[in-house]
């Protein structure tokens, strides 16, 4: 997860890429430009959570299994407790993802939770707490998504150490093995 400059090679998937954007610029759009069009507070919550909710779906379902080869979930278990669940691929998978698609996916998502912040600020000054409850809604759903694919992140590289050293541990064993063997 390197935030730091987009890589100079090209998308692997522009279309997921564009449909991960589409979303999230879509319900900030709707919700910015909508006071100019609906006078109904209904209608502006009920569109722009829906959008939200589009994007959240996509955005978990989709472009993170694509663009990041990462996916999370949550279950009740029969205890009651909330339990993570998170997938990624093997290792070499991993690896070669696309540096440019990975790059996107994360800014996009940071950056969606920053706008919805400013924009819940901005009601709040406005001293509107039906429009924060929109942005909080949205702002829920966007977290989740940062909070879920933060923790599948951490997975996967606990993952990848896990097998590194494990890796490390069988060739040692082995070379020690038939170092002994020839003795």
């Amino acid at each position: 997860m390197d935030l730091n400059q987009p890589p100079q090679e090209n998308y692997a998937n522009p279309k997921t890429c564009f449909f991960h954007v589409l979303f999230k610029a879509s319900a900030l759009a709707f919700y910015i430009l909508s006071a100019l069009f609906f006078s109904s507070f209904v209608i502006i919550f009920v569109v722009t959570v829906f959008l939200a909710a589009l994007d959240f779906w996509v955005v978990k379902n989709v472009s993170g299994r694509i663009l990041v080869g990462l996916r999370w979930w949550n279950e009740v278990d029969e205890q009651g407790e909330s339990v993570w669940k998170f997938e990624c691929l093997d290792q070499e998978s991993l690896a070669r993802m696309n540096k440019k698609d990975s790059w996107l996916f994360w800014w996009t998502l940071y950056i969606t939770a920053v706008a919805w912040v400013i924009l819940g600020i901005f009601s709040l000054i406005r001293f509107q707490a039906d429009y924060l409850l929109v942005v909080g809604v949205c702002l829920s759903l966007s977290a989740a998504n940062i909070i879920g694919f933060t923790k599948c992140n951490k997975d996967a590289k606990k993952q990848l150490q896990a097998f590194a050293s494990k890796t490390i541990a069988s060739r040692m064993t082995s070379t020690i093995q038939s170092a002994f063997s020839v003795v």
